[in-house]
């Protein structure tokens, strides 16, 4: 299984500057699950995901391709961090009560994960996937940001991006779905902190790695107009986008 590594790179400015899922969103999670015993966070990255679900479920199987993440995820003592692909996890089958992909599904080779998850999954057993796209600040900051990800990082995307853009809505899901409640992050942010997260984006990444500098400097100046007193914290929303659906198979 070939694993194209975006992310390692920047492991240790993505844990710091990473926006964290809402505690609503775990609750839902710990409800609809056959049982709280064991979930997979599967592409855990930087154990983000799978912390908060350390307090909802008794024990917590966070895995993902990228070691480096690994050693940069947050530790807990009811994680195991595991470094394996997606599609190849490793976990006994019929074990799992719930598995999450947090903004990763679009990184997996479909058919072959899918096959996974009902592998590992108890009967009832879930699978969670959620994305989120842009953030939303204001009309007129927007405006710089939409720019600065469509025009000057756009041509350095993968192409997997396209699909968080089309909210997973379009992809194959051979779950029994459930029809969850819409959820969305928010943070309070000074300038700087949004620059950090700007600098964190693949694309971002690949600018600097292509053209030796850093892209977002083309917007500072604009965003620093816009923003006023850089030291201000403003509200930022990412309104998530999630599919969950139940493996109605017995083994």
């Amino acid at each position: 299984m070939n694993f194209r590594d975006h992310f390692s790179v920047q492991a240790a400015d993505y844990a710091k500057f990473r926006p964290h899922y809402p505690t609503e969103l775990f609750d839902y999670l710990s409800d609809i699950a056959p049982d709280n015993e064991i979930v997979w966070d599967c592409a855990t990255g930087n154990g983000q995901a799978a912390v908060a679900l350390a307090s909802k479920f008794r024990n917590v199987i966070a895995t993902d391709a990228s070691e480096t993440q690994i050693k940069k995820a947050a530790r807990h003592e009811r994680i195991d961090y595991r470094v394996v692909t997606a599609e190849k996890s490793g976990i006994d089958s019929g074990k799992i009560d719930i598995i999450t992909v947090a903004q990763a599904l679009h990184w997996f080779t479909l058919d072959l994960f899918y096959a996974e998850a009902k592998r590992v999954l108890k009967p009832q057993g879930v699978l969670a996937v959620w994305c989120y796209n842009l953030l939303r600040i204001a009309p007129d900051v927007d405006n710089v940001i939409n720019h600065f990800y469509e025009e000057i990082v756009g041509p350095y995307w993968p192409s997997e991006r396209r699909v968080i853009e089309k909210g997973y809505a379009h992809l194959a899901f051979p779950f029994a779905e459930l029809d969850p409640p819409q959820f969305r992050m928010e943070a309070y942010w000074s300038l700087e902190r949004l620059q950090g997260y700007l600098r964190t984006w693949s694309a971002t990444q690949r600018f600097i790695a292509e053209n030796h500098k850093d892209p977002t400097a083309a917007i500072v100046s604009d965003l620093q107009d816009l923003w006023g007193d850089p030291e201000r914290a403003r509200i930022i929303i990412w309104p998530l986008t999630i599919r969950v659906g139940r493996d109605d198979c017995c083994y």
